[in-house]
Protein backbone atom coordinates (compact mmCIF):
# COMPACT_ATOMS: atom_id res chain seq x y z
CA UNK A 1 0.00 0.00 0.00
CA UNK A 2 1.51 2.94 -1.08
CA UNK A 3 0.02 6.74 -0.07
CA UNK A 4 1.39 10.26 -1.68
CA UNK A 5 0.81 11.74 2.38
CA UNK A 6 2.39 15.02 -0.12
CA UNK A 7 -1.60 15.16 -0.97
CA UNK A 8 -2.93 15.32 2.09
CA UNK A 9 -2.89 15.94 5.62
CA UNK A 10 -4.01 13.58 8.61
CA UNK A 11 -4.21 15.37 12.11
CA UNK A 12 -7.19 13.52 13.76
CA UNK A 13 -4.50 12.80 16.85
CA UNK A 14 -4.45 16.24 17.88
CA UNK A 15 -8.00 16.44 17.60
CA UNK A 16 -8.40 13.03 19.73
CA UNK A 17 -6.97 14.86 22.41
CA UNK A 18 -8.56 17.86 22.10
CA UNK A 19 -11.65 16.43 22.13
CA UNK A 20 -11.07 14.32 25.57
CA UNK A 21 -9.37 16.84 27.29
CA UNK A 22 -12.54 19.18 26.33
CA UNK A 23 -15.00 16.40 27.60
CA UNK A 24 -13.01 16.10 31.18
CA UNK A 25 -12.51 19.65 31.57
CA UNK A 26 -16.56 20.45 31.43
CA UNK A 27 -17.13 17.71 34.29
CA UNK A 28 -14.33 18.68 36.17
CA UNK A 29 -15.18 22.35 36.10
CA UNK A 30 -19.06 21.33 36.89
CA UNK A 31 -18.19 19.30 39.56
CA UNK A 32 -16.26 22.13 41.17
CA UNK A 33 -19.08 24.55 41.01
CA UNK A 34 -21.80 21.95 42.10
CA UNK A 35 -19.25 21.53 45.26
CA UNK A 36 -18.90 25.10 45.94
CA UNK A 37 -15.80 25.14 45.04
CA UNK A 38 -13.73 28.26 44.59
CA UNK A 39 -12.24 28.44 40.66
CA UNK A 40 -10.38 30.69 38.48
CA UNK A 41 -12.90 31.68 35.77
CA UNK A 42 -10.05 33.02 33.51
CA UNK A 43 -8.02 29.93 34.13
CA UNK A 44 -11.36 27.74 32.77
CA UNK A 45 -12.33 30.14 30.09
CA UNK A 46 -8.81 29.80 29.01
CA UNK A 47 -8.53 26.35 29.06
CA UNK A 48 -11.75 25.37 27.41
CA UNK A 49 -10.30 28.15 24.41
CA UNK A 50 -7.46 26.33 24.00
CA UNK A 51 -9.56 22.94 23.35
CA UNK A 52 -12.45 24.79 21.82
CA UNK A 53 -9.77 26.57 19.21
CA UNK A 54 -7.79 23.24 18.44
CA UNK A 55 -11.13 21.81 17.26
CA UNK A 56 -12.55 24.56 15.42
CA UNK A 57 -9.86 24.62 13.59
CA UNK A 58 -9.01 21.17 12.77
CA UNK A 59 -12.35 20.49 12.85
CA UNK A 60 -13.41 23.02 10.13
CA UNK A 61 -10.59 22.34 7.88
CA UNK A 62 -11.72 19.00 8.04
CA UNK A 63 -15.31 19.62 7.12
CA UNK A 64 -14.65 22.03 4.68
CA UNK A 65 -11.60 20.23 2.70
CA UNK A 66 -12.17 16.50 2.79
CA UNK A 67 -8.35 16.02 3.16
CA UNK A 68 -9.04 11.73 4.36
CA UNK A 69 -10.63 11.19 1.13
CA UNK A 70 -7.38 11.87 -0.48
CA UNK A 71 -6.55 8.37 0.68
CA UNK A 72 -9.89 6.03 0.56
CA UNK A 73 -11.18 7.52 3.56
CA UNK A 74 -14.09 9.93 2.48
CA UNK A 75 -16.91 9.18 5.56
CA UNK A 76 -14.13 10.11 8.13
CA UNK A 77 -13.94 13.56 7.09
CA UNK A 78 -17.87 13.97 7.96
CA UNK A 79 -17.17 11.49 11.18
CA UNK A 80 -14.42 13.44 12.80
CA UNK A 81 -14.32 16.39 11.54
CA UNK A 82 -18.13 17.67 11.98
CA UNK A 83 -18.41 16.71 15.38
CA UNK A 84 -15.08 17.90 16.23
CA UNK A 85 -16.13 21.62 14.57
CA UNK A 86 -19.22 21.42 16.48
CA UNK A 87 -17.84 20.41 19.87
CA UNK A 88 -14.65 23.80 19.52
CA UNK A 89 -17.31 26.39 18.94
CA UNK A 90 -19.37 24.96 21.77
CA UNK A 91 -16.20 24.93 23.99
CA UNK A 92 -15.53 28.78 22.28
CA UNK A 93 -18.70 29.50 23.72
CA UNK A 94 -18.37 28.19 26.42
CA UNK A 95 -15.19 29.88 27.34
CA UNK A 96 -16.66 33.24 26.38
CA UNK A 97 -19.39 32.84 28.74
CA UNK A 98 -16.74 32.06 31.66
CA UNK A 99 -14.97 35.33 30.77
CA UNK A 100 -18.00 37.51 30.75
CA UNK A 101 -18.51 35.87 33.97
CA UNK A 102 -15.72 36.87 35.02
CA UNK A 103 -15.71 40.80 34.25
CA UNK A 104 -18.80 40.96 35.64
CA UNK A 105 -17.93 39.43 38.68
CA UNK A 106 -14.86 41.56 39.33
CA UNK A 107 -17.08 45.35 38.29
CA UNK A 108 -19.62 43.84 41.15
CA UNK A 109 -17.87 44.36 44.95
CA UNK A 110 -20.91 42.23 46.49
CA UNK A 111 -20.56 39.62 43.41
CA UNK A 112 -17.28 39.49 43.95
CA UNK A 113 -17.03 38.88 47.87
CA UNK A 114 -20.02 36.06 47.55
CA UNK A 115 -17.81 34.50 44.61
CA UNK A 116 -14.59 34.04 47.25
CA UNK A 117 -16.80 32.73 49.77
CA UNK A 118 -18.82 29.96 47.45
CA UNK A 119 -18.64 29.50 43.85
CA UNK A 120 -22.33 28.20 43.45
CA UNK A 121 -23.48 32.05 43.72
CA UNK A 122 -22.84 32.02 40.28
CA UNK A 123 -24.06 28.45 39.12
CA UNK A 124 -27.31 29.63 38.59
CA UNK A 125 -26.32 32.34 36.24
CA UNK A 126 -23.96 30.00 34.59
CA UNK A 127 -26.41 27.25 34.17
CA UNK A 128 -28.75 29.66 32.40
CA UNK A 129 -26.15 30.87 30.05
CA UNK A 130 -25.47 27.67 28.89
CA UNK A 131 -29.07 26.62 28.55
CA UNK A 132 -29.66 27.50 25.22
CA UNK A 133 -26.02 26.21 24.00
CA UNK A 134 -27.42 22.40 25.37
CA UNK A 135 -29.87 21.96 23.29
CA UNK A 136 -27.60 22.19 20.17
CA UNK A 137 -25.04 19.58 22.20
CA UNK A 138 -28.26 16.95 22.29
CA UNK A 139 -28.72 17.90 18.89
CA UNK A 140 -25.50 16.71 18.16
CA UNK A 141 -25.52 14.16 20.54
CA UNK A 142 -28.31 12.32 18.66
CA UNK A 143 -25.66 12.60 15.68
CA UNK A 144 -23.19 11.18 17.45
CA UNK A 145 -25.66 7.63 18.14
CA UNK A 146 -26.10 8.09 14.34
CA UNK A 147 -22.28 7.58 13.70
CA UNK A 148 -22.00 5.05 16.08
CA UNK A 149 -24.58 2.80 14.16
CA UNK A 150 -22.62 4.00 10.60
CA UNK A 151 -19.38 2.74 12.36
CA UNK A 152 -21.25 -0.93 13.05
CA UNK A 153 -22.97 -1.49 10.53
CA UNK A 154 -20.71 -0.33 7.98
CA UNK A 155 -17.78 -1.98 9.87
CA UNK A 156 -15.87 1.27 9.76
CA UNK A 157 -12.66 2.96 11.71
CA UNK A 158 -10.66 -0.76 10.83
CA UNK A 159 -7.18 0.84 10.50
CA UNK A 160 -5.05 -0.72 7.29
CA UNK A 161 -2.62 -3.99 7.95
CA UNK A 162 0.60 -1.22 7.66
CA UNK A 163 -0.94 0.99 10.56
CA UNK A 164 1.22 -0.42 13.65
CA UNK A 165 -0.47 -1.92 17.26
CA UNK A 166 -4.04 -1.49 15.31
CA UNK A 167 -2.98 -2.83 12.14
CA UNK A 168 -2.80 -6.33 13.57
CA UNK A 169 -6.26 -6.25 14.36
CA UNK A 170 -7.19 -5.47 10.64
CA UNK A 171 -8.81 -8.95 10.23
CA UNK A 172 -11.14 -7.87 12.43
CA UNK A 173 -13.16 -4.66 11.24
CA UNK A 174 -15.83 -5.13 13.65
CA UNK A 175 -13.37 -4.88 16.93
CA UNK A 176 -12.29 -1.40 15.98
CA UNK A 177 -15.74 -0.37 14.94
CA UNK A 178 -17.02 -1.66 18.24
CA UNK A 179 -14.76 0.60 20.42
CA UNK A 180 -14.59 3.95 18.70
CA UNK A 181 -18.58 3.53 18.29
CA UNK A 182 -19.12 2.84 21.63
CA UNK A 183 -16.78 5.78 22.15
CA UNK A 184 -19.38 8.13 20.03
CA UNK A 185 -22.37 6.74 21.17
CA UNK A 186 -21.67 7.03 25.34
CA UNK A 187 -20.54 10.64 24.56
CA UNK A 188 -23.59 11.14 22.46
CA UNK A 189 -25.53 10.04 25.34
CA UNK A 190 -24.28 12.47 27.75
CA UNK A 191 -24.66 15.50 25.00
CA UNK A 192 -28.35 14.04 24.84
CA UNK A 193 -28.87 14.12 28.85
CA UNK A 194 -27.25 17.66 29.10
CA UNK A 195 -30.01 20.10 29.20
CA UNK A 196 -31.67 17.47 31.61
CA UNK A 197 -28.91 17.83 33.71
CA UNK A 198 -29.11 21.73 33.39
CA UNK A 199 -32.65 21.88 34.18
CA UNK A 200 -32.22 19.37 37.67
CA UNK A 201 -28.70 19.34 38.85
CA UNK A 202 -29.66 16.26 41.37
CA UNK A 203 -31.06 14.33 39.29
CA UNK A 204 -29.29 11.04 37.94
CA UNK A 205 -28.87 11.81 34.52
CA UNK A 206 -25.92 14.48 35.81
CA UNK A 207 -24.03 11.35 37.43
CA UNK A 208 -24.77 9.38 34.00
CA UNK A 209 -23.78 12.15 32.01
CA UNK A 210 -20.59 12.90 33.87
CA UNK A 211 -19.56 9.31 34.39
CA UNK A 212 -19.77 8.56 30.33
CA UNK A 213 -18.32 11.92 29.25
CA UNK A 214 -15.33 10.78 32.25
CA UNK A 215 -14.84 7.36 30.78
CA UNK A 216 -14.51 8.61 27.09
CA UNK A 217 -12.63 11.66 27.70
CA UNK A 218 -10.13 9.15 29.42
CA UNK A 219 -10.50 7.21 26.23
CA UNK A 220 -10.19 9.89 23.35
CA UNK A 221 -7.06 11.46 25.41
CA UNK A 222 -5.49 8.01 25.54
CA UNK A 223 -6.07 6.90 22.24
CA UNK A 224 -4.94 10.13 20.89
CA UNK A 225 -1.90 10.12 22.13
CA UNK A 226 -1.34 6.40 21.13
CA UNK A 227 -1.94 7.32 17.26
CA UNK A 228 0.84 9.69 17.12
CA UNK A 229 2.65 6.53 17.50
CA UNK A 230 0.39 4.27 15.15
CA UNK A 231 -0.06 7.22 12.29
CA UNK A 232 3.93 8.30 11.73
CA UNK A 233 4.39 4.56 11.89
CA UNK A 234 1.83 4.04 8.94
CA UNK A 235 3.20 7.07 7.37
CA UNK A 236 6.28 5.74 7.30
CA UNK A 237 4.99 1.97 6.28
CA UNK A 238 3.03 3.54 3.11
CA UNK A 239 5.46 6.14 2.32
CA UNK A 240 7.73 3.62 0.46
Amino acid sequence: MHIDWSSTQMYNTLMSIATGIGLLQMVRFGWLLRRGRQVSLEGWAIGFAVSGFILTLLGGVMTLTWPLSKVGFPFDDIIFGEPSLAFGVMLLAGAVILWRMSNKISKNEQLSKDFKKDSKVILEQTVEMARPLSYFASAMGLALISIAIAGVYFQLFAAPPEEPISGQFADYPMLEASFISGLYALTGIGAILLPFSLANRESFAVKIMSTVWTITGVAFTLFGALNYFTHIGLIVNTMK
